[in-house]
């Protein structure tokens, strides 16, 4: 045990590299998820002594993972209070009308937000965002997610408070006596890299895939679409107006038609039909939007006896013995027998139809029924049903929405003034959504994502455990000797393209901090101003599109949009180089 020790003290540099190949290895054979191997990496250093115990323990003080938790809460709360209902909703419309032009508005308008807040929350806000616009363009979601995180990237490179790793730079080298950093010294560097970065997500559009993600019933905020009817009353305002004119508050997207004259009316006949009082419109809603529109009053929902004022939404489950599989939703039992109304069937993996009242029964098939305390007890008497419970879902709570919108605009603005920063602003902006009942606690924990969080923290233990071992500094020291007397062009790209590198692998900021000292000595040995080479290191840390582990929205969307670990490495490598070049040409010819 003594000489095994010993060969791991002498050679702890070289093994901590061999087990960064290992897992490398291993994210991108996918025979684990990302977390299992970010853990089991940082346990094999822990184990190996490359990584002490104290180390170990400062990785949970480090905000970043903390301030993702957070922030996963107050974009929780913006769901909850139905903000990016409405966004979402107003996207989709723009995309439905001139859908390049909705991408470009949310793509430009998130390359100029992200130079001034944390990336982080706007890619975690936009996400849902972009599961809607994807619908509505009828692709598949992983076309706009990655292409969301790296924008959210670039955008990161165009200020100095893009992203916490420029402040680290910024930080060295005022410590070092080589000046101030002002809030826009990088701008004009970042245009370039940012210019670049755009063509190429352009030219690797088609490199894109095409498949739709397993989970993508959980990625915009809500778990199942139920198939329901809305019936028109008399005096409602959308009588006698086109389909495609009217304003039913319902996204025209989840419209599936329009049921008129004992027949369901699609597409253009649809869109060209003029309501009357009686028809119904057939639509797929998630169970929060559903429920909002019940709260409403404006239609009659759902097939059945209309139930008391006093009654309650609950979810029965069908069971494979019920007598009325394979028959019609109108024909089950219980509502000849019952004064209850269905409002909605949700089939798992599946779309039931083609009406709520055609729908044929399956085993499974999970019903929102509304029914007043009696019939809810003669309900949980039926064989034929299971589960019955209350409804987890319930509606928008829209008359809070502005208090969430403020919180959330307060912790950025809070945080781009440098008055508190991001971690500590989007903590008490917790507070105050959970107060104010934006959200209730059960549903702000549930929507932190703990694998995203698990990932990052175990990725800050396998950079701290690198760090000790000497690993990191054996990459870069190996670096030193080829640097000493290069042209000014070739140090640059040196320095960005190792950050770029190291960063693929391991914490940004990590990078950051340890080469920073190392390039403004290899500026006075070289005879490049240090400038250029420090804003090269920030941008060659931060402008990550190779790995899923690269940058934090990187993982992010990876985990949203059920990406392969080889979606990244295929358009990201080119993008890298791309960007490289057009940053190192930006430095090299127009020296700071």
């Amino acid at each position: 045990m003594e000489a095994l020790a010993e060969f791991i003290a002498v050679h702890k540099a070289i093994i901590g590299l061999l087990i960064l190949a290992g897992m490398f290895a291993a994210f991108v054979w996918e025979r684990f998820p990302p977390s299992v191997v970010a853990v089991a990496g940082a346990g094999t250093m822990l184990a190996l002594g490359l990584l002490d115990e104290k180390g170990a323990y400062a990785v949970f003080s480090n905000s970043a993972p903390l301030t993702v938790g957070a922030m996963f809460i107050l974009s929780g709360a913006l769901i909850r209070t139905g903000v990016i209902d409405k966004v979402g909703n107003y996207v989709v419309d723009r995309a439905k009308r001139n859908p390049r032009l909705a991408v470009i508005e949310v793509f430009g308008g998130g390359l100029l937000v992200s130079g001034f807040i944390n990336s982080t929350p706007f890619v975690v806000v936009m996400m849902p965002v972009c599961f809607r616009l994807a619908e509505a363009l009828g692709v598949s979601p992983k076309k706009l997610l990655m292409p969301l995180s790296v924008i959210a990237v670039l955008g990161g490179c165009l200020t100095l408070i893009g992203t916490s790793t420029n402040l680290v730079v910024a930080g060295i080298a005022e410590q070092a006596g080589l000046g101030h950093f002002g809030l826009f010294s990088i701008t004009p560097y970042g245009l370039a890299v940012a210019a670049a970065g755009v063509l190429g997500l352009l030219i690797m559009a088609r490199f894109l895939p095409s498949d739709y993600p397993r989970i993508a019933e959980k990625a915009d905020g809500t778990e199942q679409l139920y198939l329901t009817e809305l019936g028109l009353l008399e005096d409602d305002p959308a009588v006698d107006m086109a389909l495609e004119a009217a304003n039913l508050g319902v996204p025209p997207a989840r419209i599936v038609g329009v049921i008129a004259g004992g027949r369901l009316l699609t597409g253009d006949e649809a869109q060209n039909h003029r309501l009357a009082a009686g028809n119904r419109i057939v639509a797929r809603l998630d169970g929060a939007a559903l429920m909002t529109i019940r709260s409403e009053g404006r239609f009659t929902i759902g097939i059945g006896e209309s139930a008391d004022a006093q009654s309650t939404v609950v979810e029965v489950t069908v069971s494979p013995s019920h007598p009325s599989i394979d028959r019609p939703l109108a024909e089950i039992p219980f509502l000849q027998r019952q004064r209850v109304r269905i409002l909605g069937v949700a089939r798992f993996r599946h779309l039931p139809g083609p009406t709520l009242s055609e729908n044929r029964i399956r085993a499974a098939d999970r019903l929102l029924v509304d029914a007043d305390d009696a019939n809810i007890e003669r309900l949980r008497d039926n064989t034929g049903l299971i589960g019955l419970a209350m409804a987890s879902v319930t509606a928008f709570r829209r008359r809070r929405a502005w208090i969430a919108i403020l919180v959330m605009a307060s912790a950025v603005l809070l945080s781009a003034t440098g008055i508190m920063s991001i971690g500590v602003a989007a903590f008490i902006g917790v507070a105050i959504v959970l107060l104010t009942r934006c959200i209730d606690a059960s549903e702000a924990w549930g929507s932190i994502d703990g694998d995203v969080l698990i990932l990052i923290f175990a990725m800050l233990g396998v950079g701290a455990a690198l760090e000790q071992a000497g690993s990191v500094t054996l990459m870069v020291g190996a670096l030193e000797p080829v640097l000493t007397g290069a042209p000014q062009w070739a140090v640059i790209a040196i320095v960005y393209f190792s950050a770029l590198l190291l960063s693929e692998l391991l914490s940004n900021n990590a990078v950051a901090a340890l080469m920073g000292p190392l390039v403004i000595g290899i500026a006075g040995a070289s005879g490049v101003p240090p400038q250029p080479l420090l804003i090269a290191l920030m941008l060659g840390a931060s402008a990550c599109f190779a790995t899923p582990v690269g940058y934090q929205t990187n993982t992010l969307v990876y985990a949203a949009g059920d990406y392969r670990f080889v979606d990244f490495v295929k358009v990201g490598v080119p993008l890298n180089i791309l960007t490289g070049v057009a940053g190192c040409a930006a430095l090299a010819f127009w020296t700071p």
